[in-house]
């Protein structure tokens, strides 16, 4: 499930979720991500300004849920979600619709690291080679801790109840930054913008390198 019923309050003057990012709503490309995982269905939550979620959504094959209680924080989306996720589905991962950079490999590997039967009921991303571990985003969670997760109150999303039983965690490792990049304000998605068309710039040159050393044999 994506959660993208949030206000955004740090991006004054804009839509954060629908704003462009190289031609494309920032919320399309988490979305588009877990379209391209093996994870069915793929649930998104709305909420502020649902109505521009669904057109940057447009044409997606994708189940919307809207959460009219989004304003009293991020638990009442979790669970709006987790309350939408079919009934023979034993575990869910759950993104954020302000993450543009999770590959859709990230989500496969998460949910396959959920094993009840070995008392694995949560699996999240964990960057190597630090000495404290850094978790970040998705997780995926064994429907068992569905209960759980409904009964979380407030702002808040679900960190605590990984931190309160670590012997359920599974930690999946990954490298680079697309587990711990979220899109809070303007200077972040400008920043993000001219990385990635650095990027392409980067590739189309060793590109047209490739093609003139391939004429050259």
């Amino acid at each position: 499930m994506v959660l993208a019923a949030g206000r955004g309050t740090r991006m004054p003057y804009a839509h954060k979720l629908t704003a462009p990012l190289n031609g494309e709503p920032l919320v399309r490309r988490a979305v588009t991500a877990a379209l391209a995982s093996q994870a069915r269905p793929v649930i998104v939550v709305t909420g502020h300004e649902g109505e521009k979620v669904r057109a940057a959504l447009a044409v997606l094959d994708v189940v919307f849920v809207d959460n009219p209680d989004f304003a009293e924080g991020l638990s009442t989306s979790l669970k709006a979600g987790i309350a939408a996720v079919p009934e023979e589905a034993d575990r869910a991962v759950v993104l954020l619709g302000d993450m543009p950079k999770v590959e859709p490999a990230l989500i496969d590997r998460l949910a396959a690291a959920i094993d009840p039967a070995a008392g694995r009921l949560i699996a999240v991303p964990v960057a190597q080679g630090t000495v404290q571990p850094r978790r970040g985003n998705p997780v995926a969670w064994a429907r068992l801790l569905f209960p759980a997760l409904m009964a979380i109150e407030g702002d808040v999303g679900a960190r605590a109840l990984i931190t309160d039983e670590p012997e359920l965690v599974a930690e999946v490792p990954v490298e680079g930054e697309g587990a711990f990049l979220d899109i809070d304000t303007r200077d972040d998605l400008e920043a993000l913008e001219i990385h990635e068309i650095a990027e392409r710039a980067d590739v189309d040159a060793r590109a047209a390198l490739d093609g003139m050393k391939a004429e050259d044999a």
